[in-house]
């Protein structure tokens, strides 16, 4: 008798903590989440500004044995508690991050958790399992379900770059190269049959009919969310899909079953068939974080530190040894060197006269891109006969400059330790890693054996072809960075319609709150709007000259490329020599103003010197800089400033030298495409 009404009040138990709601609130208080289970399935909703911006959204995790966790959920454990602390970032956009949020973590019967952090930037969850030997997750349940306060919800989308399958099938959108503009529209107009990448960004806006347009909300109910993940390990990255209204879900690629080498080169694997399931992983493990980064000004985005505090730390005890810096790269301006007694190429005589120019010019690498090894036969140790390789890192490392090698997916896949122990004795430094396009389980776990088998021999990576950062920098610090972006590449081939200048002041607050991104900027040919054509053998950018320096301080990149050829640098003393003394990793990072696809204003400090950079769209806009915001007084002022002709040659800058005014304030007047560099001394 005793046996059974401890076991009805038990299970009473269990029900009655099911049925309620859990809140948790942000630091700050602004930012809340509600917890609840008494739909029969866990539900969130999320609150700012004191008002619903995400609502009763599912999450789950369907398994093979036809458990589903958070159907019918029955609480054990409610556990919460507070962190306030300061972490150290190596090789980041700031030396010291804040890491300050309140957490709950509610255990439930079946042995499964799912932990909520609420921080004063944003909500995020994860999934914990204690289960034993391994799982096979089928499905899982993410929805986003926003709501339309005031107006509409209007969502920037990154669209796979592959049209969906008319019978239906996602599997050919699995393959991507996580590289579009975003599709700025309505989020209710979001194409249903097509996969969105990470990061999205949804925000309010509403529509003013006297004006017949679209309008941010005022200040006090402009609210923006950016969705990503982090901490990403053995599963596969998330895509968004569209179902109804202003809801989206999450949606996984399957585990591949069967493959075969082939795609770009030959370098690629190319899935033939998946299984029905997304991952089989550990029974014991802690899943990926689902991130909503949140605020009410645009400019918090371009400074969201969620992805880099939700991952794991470092993983490498000695970090010493690498070194961030920039690197003269050699593919997007064709090998094409001019004024020289060679034939420019794929020889030891042209890369021998990059590794002078950046000695030169104090530029930390030199990388040999695609070329170097023979073509199509994924093979690391086939060195075409015009590259004697030993020679060039010997000659490199006795001017200071160090050798980074380009590789394909597969021929990396198929003999990474042995490549990276041949490679990191012979003395290069790091490998550009490139062509995976995917994210599904098996590729995450490349990305994680290749930097941890990298970091075994002192290499540093740079992923190309690859899915937006999920935090593997902070675990592995030498993964310097990432593309899984639009970059400047694309002016090789993209024409006029193309409109990089817009997507350059929209990707700081969404690409880029994921972490470092290798777009790849410095041209020295610059391409008003009228004036700018794709060309592959000399390419040139969209904008001003001006735009092109300041991106070394608005975008984030440890390892920093200089993409136009030496030649063009040694013509442009002036403007190389900024480049060149730009550092690349920061002790601070403040945005000072800036509105998504509009424009951006970022102020990075290196010891006691400021670096600012601005750029623009399309429109003509004066910016204005307080110093005395950033602690300066007195000082020196160096300014790269569009031309008063920039707006017609893009190329056209004034370098000007001043004192900090008595005011503090600075007045700079950026052409249409255009930006300024500044640097406070």
């Amino acid at each position: 008798m005793k046996k059974h009404l401890l076991l009805m009040l038990f299970c009473g138990l269990l029900m009655t903590l099911s049925a309620q709601k859990e809140t948790l609130y942000s630091p700050n208080r602004q930012i809340f989440v509600e917890i609840d289970g008494s739909s029969g399935q866990l539900q969130y909703t999320v609150y700012t500004v004191g008002l619903p911006f995400l609502k009763n959204c599912d999450i789950g995790m369907e398994l093979d044995n036809g458990t589903i966790l958070g159907r019918n959920p029955k609480v054990t454990k409610i556990e919460r508690r507070s962190v306030n602390q300061e972490i150290d970032a190596p090789f980041y956009r700031k030396s010291k991050v804040k890491d300050q949020y309140n957490e709950l973590k509610i255990s439930f019967k079946g042995n499964f958790q799912v932990i909520f952090r609420a921080y004063n930037s944003g909500i995020a969850y994860r999934f914990v399992t204690k289960m034993k030997d391994s799982i096979v997750v089928k499905h899982e349940i993410a929805e986003f379900n926003f709501v339309n306060f005031n107006g509409d919800i209007r969502a920037h989308i990154p669209y796979v770059n592959r049209k969906p399958a008319e019978n239906g099938d996602f599997s050919e959108q699995f393959c991507t190269s996580f590289e579009n503009t975003y599709a700025d529209t309505l989020l209710r107009d979001m194409e249903d049959n097509r996969l969105a990448f990470l990061p999205l960004l949804v925000r309010e806006s509403y529509f003013d009919r006297r004006e017949n347009d679209l309008r941010y909300l005022d200040s006090l109910r402009r609210r923006f969310a950016v969705i990503t993940e982090a901490d990403l390990h053995d599963y596969p990255g998330m895509y968004l899909k569209h179902t109804e209204g202003n809801s989206m879900i999450g949606y996984f690629a399957p585990l591949p079953k069967t493959w075969e080498q082939g795609g770009h080169n030959n370098l690629q694997y190319v899935v033939k068939e998946r299984e029905n399931y997304i991952a089989k992983t550990a029974g014991t493990r802690n899943f990926p974080w689902r991130v909503i980064a949140i605020t009410t000004e645009d400019k918090d985005l371009a400074d969201n530190d969620l992805v880099y505090l939700l991952s794991e730390p470092s993983k490498v005890a000695d970090i010493s040894w690498i070194k961030p810096g920039k690197v003269a790269w050699d593919w997007w301006n064709n090998w094409n060197i001019w004024g020289v007694d060679f034939k420019a190429g794929i020889n030891n005589e042209t890369y021998k006269y990059y590794i002078d120019f950046a000695a030169d010019k104090g530029i930390e690498y030199v990388i040999l891109d695609e070329g170097w090894a023979v073509n199509k036969q994924a093979d690391l140790f086939q060195v075409v006969p015009e590259i004697d390789l030993p020679m060039l890192v010997k000659y490199a490392e006795s001017k200071g400059v160090g050798i980074v090698l380009w590789a394909g997916y597969a021929a990396m896949d198929k003999e990474m330790e042995r490549v990276c122990k041949h490679y990191s004795e012979m003395g290069v430094k790091g490998f550009k890693v490139d062509f995976m396009d995917r994210d599904d389980q098996i590729v995450v776990n490349f990305y994680e054996r290749m930097a941890a088998i990298a970091a075994k021999y002192h290499l540093f990576i740079d992923f190309h072809g690859a899915y937006k950062p999920t935090g593997l920098s902070r675990t592995y610090p030498n993964v310097l960075n990432y593309e899984g972006v639009f970059g400047l590449e694309q002016c090789k081939w993209a024409d006029s319609k193309t409109d990089m200048v817009k997507y350059e002041v929209t990707i700081p607050f969404i690409r880029m709150l994921a972490g470092p991104m290798d777009f790849t900027q410095g041209a020295m040919r610059n391409g008003a709007y009228w004036c700018y054509f794709p060309s592959w053998n000399e390419p040139m950018s969209q904008g001003t000259r001006c735009r092109q320096l300041a991106e070394y301080m608005v975008f984030d990149a440890p390892f920093a490329m200089l993409c136009d050829a030496p030649t063009a640098y040694m013509q442009e003393p002036e403007c190389t020599d900024f480049i060149a003394k730009v550092p690349t990793v920061w002790d601070e990072t403040r945005i000072l103003d800036g509105r998504v696809g509009e424009f951006i204003v970022s102020a990075k400090r290196k010891g006691d010197t400021w670096y600012i950079g601005a750029i623009t769209d399309w429109n003509a806009r004066t910016v204005e800089i307080d110093l005395k915001a950033l602690g300066i007084t007195s000082g020196t002022v160096t300014m790269f400033v569009d031309g008063p002709n920039a707006h017609r040659k893009g190329v056209d800058y004034q370098k000007k030298t001043v004192t900090v005014p008595a005011d503090g304030k600075l007045k700079m007047e950026l052409a249409p495409g255009g930006g300024t560099a500044i640097t406070v001394r």
